[in-house]
């Protein structure tokens, strides 16, 4: 296990690397935009734009995915703002269980902020299924919800033939996964390869008794769907300097959105801002920290650092003591929601733990054996 000299990424990244000189990709990137000229990007934007202009019936000039929260809501108000666009946004919702009140707020205050909005939802005894199973497959519910709602966008540009899509951080030079990165910079169209989407691969679900019918939320457009409509996904964070998760919050903190309240060792969320429409993606980011020794925490302090907002060794400091928190009451309201016992949790987690990286002591604690920013004791 080794680190990033520059941040606190290590090379346990599904997708993502170190170079011979030990730094990340997202950092590598991060250190390349010091030479960008922002006036040249945001003319190629809106040259880039200019390709896919509305035609004659239609209303919308792009799609925009939403859930209310951080990113989406200024992506949002800068594409109508600042570009002078008039975008649909697609929201894919997530059942009454799950969703919490903040961010049905958050969806709402995006609306009244003077949007067209279509919400969409799935079935809800195919959406409790698929979540069941992803986690007794995989350790990871994310993988049945991140399908729904990564394919749903594309899905409805189809549709409504609006081939524009813009969306916000390229996952591949923000984050260091790989395998999405398109033939440009802004290019988003290789985002079905995001490690979690796995290529857009439903054959898991098909075997656990779902049929196409059931799964047509989950059905992410193939290569060649893409090319018939002409979609392009586009990365705003490639033309955006300033765009950064912070940022984002403080600007649309401003413009009416609701943050997380829970302590940080509950959540997991250093600053309340991330993931706000629903709370189980705490569990996940525990178990995600179990597989490769870093989750949410990790995540924002790598962009705190690389932003000169802390240095390396507080957010070690910070790391050290709440990355992989999760507070009960959200493994609790996951375990009733997809009807399995606590212990039947535990279980899977356990058997998920990576025992190169942690031991598991007689009392079920998870221990790690890495020090944080250094790497195996």
């Amino acid at each position: 296990m080794k680190y990033c000299s520059i941040c606190l990424q290590p090379d346990t990244r599904p997708n993502g690397y170190l170079t011979k000189e030990g730094i990340c990709p997202a950092c590598k990137y991060f250190n390349e935009l010091k030479n960008v000229d922002w006036d040249e990007r945001y003319s190629q934007l809106k040259k880039l734009i200019k390709k896919f202009p509305r035609n004659d019936k239609q209303h919308f000039d792009c799609i925009i995915g939403v859930s209310g929260g951080k990113d989406s809501t200024r992506q949002a108000l800068w594409v109508r703002d600042k570009l002078k666009l008039n975008p649909l946004l697609v929201c894919f919702s997530y059942p009454p269980e799950q969703v919490t009140q903040r961010g049905v707020d958050n969806l709402s205050n995006l609306i009244e902020l003077g949007f067209d909005t279509l919400v969409i939802s799935s079935e809800p005894q195919t959406w409790k299924k698929s979540l069941k199973e992803a986690f007794l497959q995989f350790t990871n519910w994310c993988k049945a919800s991140e399908l729904a709602l990564m394919a749903s966008v594309p899905k409805i540009a189809i549709r409504y033939k609006i081939p524009l899509i813009l969306w916000g951080e390229n996952p591949g030079l923000q984050l260091g996964d790989m395998k999405t990165l398109g033939k440009f910079g802004y290019d988003g169209n290789n985002l079905r390869n995001l490690n979690t989407l796995a290529g857009g691969d439903v054959d898991w679900l098909i075997k656990s008794g779902l049929t196409n019918n059931n799964l047509i939320s989950f059905l992410y457009p193939s290569p060649s769907e893409f090319e018939e409509s002409n979609i392009q996904i586009v990365y705003l964070g490639w033309f955006w300097k300033d765009w950064t998760g912070m940022n984002n919050a403080m600007y649309s903190l401003v413009n009416g959105l609701q943050v997380r309240d829970d302590k940080v060792k509950n959540t997991g969320d250093i600053a309340g801002v991330n993931a706000l429409d629903e709370d189980w993606v705490t569990l996940n980011q525990m178990i995600k920290y179990y597989k490769y020794g870093f989750g949410r925490v990790s995540d924002h302090i790598n962009e705190a650092i690389r932003s000169e907002i802390i240095t390396r060794e507080e957010g070690i400091d910070l790391v050290e003591k709440y990355d992989g928190s999760c507070g009960e009451k959200y493994i609790k309201s996951f375990c009733d929601y997809i009807d399995i016992s606590t212990k039947e949790f535990w279980d899977n987690v356990y058997n998920s733990v990576n025992k190169d990286l942690f031991e598991i002591n007689s009392s079920g604690q998870v221990i790690k054996k890495f020090k944080v920013g250094k790497g195996l004791i």
